[in-house]
């Protein structure tokens, strides 16, 4: 049973980020959908008996979360690299969104890159909230550890050293999270906000 399929994205030459860094990026992608399948179909396969697999499915179900949150994470990350470089539309929601909620676009900009500085392996993310109509930025360790319940992705930056490592070294990935916003499709990003 395969539940989830590998995404295809239209990914051009990027600044700053090399073809070899997408296409390895792209090959760790593919294993989180191909291990999140295999955990559905393992929990599947053994529920009919709680009891005798518990240990089982008390791992699966840890795991699940660490593998489907790689894969859906990715997904929108590079996405929002997919059909070459467009900037933001100042007239759009989002922009107006970020405007008030940080006061101008170089604000939330400074604010976002900061936080992808946090140190440790993990993901920057601008959430919506639609209980109350704002946008959060966060930290989410690894890729499941510090979500936050009940919002919606809108941007996801990958701060695992993977994102970057054939083309700059740990010390400059200050570096890398400058390259990541210089290539952006923001059409994607309005888009996921639109959803």
């Amino acid at each position: 049973m395969e539940t989830f399929i590998v995404k295809n994205f239209e990914i051009p030459e990027l600044m700053g980020i090399s073809k070899k860094n997408i296409e390895e990026h792209l090959k760790l992608y593919k294993g989180y959908v191909t291990n999140t399948n295999l955990i559905f179909n393992k929990l599947h396969e053994l529920k009919n008996d709680p009891e005798k697999n518990a240990f089982l499915l008390g791992e699966l179900q840890r795991r699940l979360g660490f593998e489907f949150d790689g894969m859906r994470n990715h997904e929108y990350f590079f996405a929002s690299l997919s059909g070459g470089k467009k900037g933001i539309n100042t007239n759009g929601d989002l922009y107006k969104k970020i405007e008030k909620e940080w006061g101008s676009f170089d604000n939330f900009l400074g604010h976002f890159k900061f936080v992808a500085t946090t140190r440790g392996i993990g993901w920057t993310i601008l959430y919506f909230d639609k209980m109350t109509d704002k946008l959060i930025i966060s930290w989410v360790d690894e890729h499941h550890l510090g979500q936050l319940t009940g919002l919606s992705p809108i941007l996801c930056l990958d701060m695992w050293e993977h994102a970057y490592v054939y083309d700059y070294p740990t010390s400059e990935k200050k570096k890398y999270i400058e390259s990541f916003f210089e290539n952006l499709n923001w059409d994607s990003i309005e888009e996921n906000l639109t959803k």
